[in-house]
């Protein structure tokens, strides 16, 4: 990939990446826990291609990132609803740098493909709040095992709280693929250290379908890393706390 803009200044704008380079450009801070938000938007701002799903509109330099991501992660913190529209990948067993999957539901309903993923750093986890369904909140832990459901909050998920029982397991880098909905409820939160967003070079028109959704919020963001291949352009960006 190409490097456009790096807060460091180096390498020089115009230099390619290697695959060395690139882990080393979306490297984390070690002194402390990390939550970044990662999407893939198509050039008029749509989340989704014309069949509904991310997928269709992921490029191979967004499948790169997508992948390094998930490598550079300890947990992956997703939307219930996301697992079920996007039919999730499972974070296999077989691969070694898979990270846990925290699913987020304020009814407490874990989707059925979640009860087969796992990694090696241990079962899925369940996220949710007091007033999540009974029924399901009792089915999750039977098949996660109640230590790996964690219910903080009221009427909706605390994000804060949801944050810090992460942190708490010993998880630093931290990941979340959204939906949007799960997006702006973390930006309200002020919980969200970094956004990474992929601009595929596409227009799919339509309707609604932004990277964030819910009530507005006024997050101000410091960019960090532009990279370009073949027409994708992927920016990294800090919250400015």
């Amino acid at each position: 990939m190409r490097l456009l803009l790096s807060e460091t200044g180096s390498p020089a704008p115009g230099s390619v990446l290697d695959e060395a380079a690139l882990r080393e450009a979306y490297a984390v801070p070690g002194d402390r826990a990390w939550l970044r938000v990662n999407f893939v938007s198509s050039l008029d701002g749509s989340v989704t291609g014309a069949d509904g799903r991310s997928g269709s509109i992921n490029t191979p330099a967004d499948f790169t990132v997508f992948s390094l991501l998930r490598r550079l992660a300890d947990v992956v913190v997703v939307g219930a609803g996301t697992v079920r529209d996007e039919g999730y990948p499972a974070l296999r067993d077989e691969d070694p740098d898979a990270p846990v999957l925290a699913v987020v539901s304020n009814r407490g309903h874990l989707p059925p493909k979640v009860a087969a993923t796992t990694s090696p750093r241990g079962s899925a986890l369940l996220v949710t709040c007091e007033a999540a369904d009974d029924a399901g909140v009792e089915r999750a832990r039977a098949v996660l095992g109640a230590d790996n459901v964690i219910v903080t909050g009221v009427e909706q998920v605390d994000l804060v709280g949801a944050r810090a029982a992460l942190e708490d397991r010993g998880f630093r880098a931290m990941l979340s693929e959204g939906g949007p909905s799960l997006f702006g409820a973390m930006l309200a939160a002020g919980v969200v250290d970094e956004v990474d967003l992929t601009w595929a070079p596409t227009m799919v028109g339509g309707g609604p379908g932004r990277i964030t959704a819910g009530p507005g919020v006024d997050v101000a963001l410091t960019p960090m890393l532009l990279l370009e291949e073949d027409g994708t352009v992927l920016g990294r960006w800090r919250v400015d706390h």
